[in-house]
């Protein structure tokens, strides 16, 4: 049953640890992408500690989920894992950790039927406000203007994604700043960023009590826009967005002294008027494969006694 504690005890650590190491490092501020990579890697790596514990677990407390998880592994394998040698608590922590299975999926499966039903009131807010006109089809037009006295733009995602912009907006926003605009929100849809904020926000509802899963949602919510920034900036050049920002969230009070659920903002544009020089590409190259590493590590703890055996 060591091999069961010892993925317990990792996962523990991930959770532990890593969130503090990212949040003292400096590096996730000037390349946002790498670390999206990390904090994916670091959530994976606890999912696959608790999924692999529980497997383990439960191979442990009944001779049934054994026979069919070690079927074709030769008695060598069995007691390399010492699997019955067990205490009376594996089947509770086979069991807990499967409901908690469970209930995570339970979780995912709820914020993604909400994200539909949101996406569908949008749309049919979307249809009055800007109806088809005789011989248009839904979602031909990527590009939507609505009448409004409030600059705003937002991508609309779905299986025909669409920008939507304000005419308050198209009047403030000059020259390449539309463009800007534009290629920020479709760094959003060209990366999926709304799954990643499905699915950290449905494990920090489903699991408040962990302090990771709520660092893992703001973190996805910021580095998703400091990722798409970039995006923009590199074609239409920092300043271009920068502007554009100021442009579209100034009547919001976000740049005043008090704090609006906008505060990102100010932070974003200057980020963008100051960057932060960029790491090396053997940096990020490190970074990347060190992030990696993560999800292996339970994979390795749970597979090398096994394969020792047959060596």
């Amino acid at each position: 049953m060591t091999v069961p504690v010892a993925l317990l005890l990792l996962g523990t650590l991930l959770a532990v640890v890593a969130p503090r190491l990212l949040a003292r490092a400096d590096w996730p501020e000037r390349e946002p992408i790498v670390a999206l990579w990390a904090w994916q890697c670091v959530v994976a790596g606890m999912l696959l500690c608790c999924g692999l514990s529980m497997a383990l677990s439960a191979a442990s407390a009944w001779q049934a989920v054994r026979g069919h998880l070690f079927a074709p592994a030769p008695h060598a394998v069995v007691d390399a894992y010492a699997l019955r040698t067990t205490g009376p608590w594996a089947a509770t922590v086979a069991v807990a950790l499967a409901l908690g299975g469970v209930w995570t999926a339970a979780m995912l499966v709820r914020e993604v039927r909400r994200a539909r039903a949101r996406r569908r009131q949008r749309r049919t807010e979307l249809q009055v406000r800007a109806p088809l006109l005789p011989g248009e089809e839904p979602g031909s037009d990527r590009l939507v203007v609505l009448e409004g006295e409030r600059p705003d733009a937002w991508w609309l995602s779905g299986a025909t994604p669409q920008l939507v912009i304000t005419t308050a907006a198209l009047r403030r926003l000059k020259g390449h700043q539309l463009d800007a605009v534009l290629a920020h929100e479709m760094g959003h849809a060209q990366w999926r960023h709304d799954w990643l904020l499905h699915c950290s926000g449905a494990l920090a509802v489903g699991f408040p009590q962990v302090p990771v899963f709520a660092a893992f949602r703001d973190e996805m919510h910021r580095l998703v826009e400091l990722a798409a920034d970039d995006v923009a900036s590199r074609r239409f050049g920092r300043l271009t967005i920068a502007l554009a920002l100021v442009e579209l969230n100034e009547d919001r009070g976000v740049f005043g002294p008090c704090p609006t659920p906008h505060a990102h903002v100010p932070q974003r544009v200057h980020r963008l008027l100051t960057p932060p020089s960029r790491l090396t590409p053997a940096r990020r190259l490190r970074l990347t494969a060190a992030a990696a590493l993560l999800p292996l590590a339970p994979l390795l703890m749970t597979f090398v006694p096994g394969l020792h055996a047959l060596g």
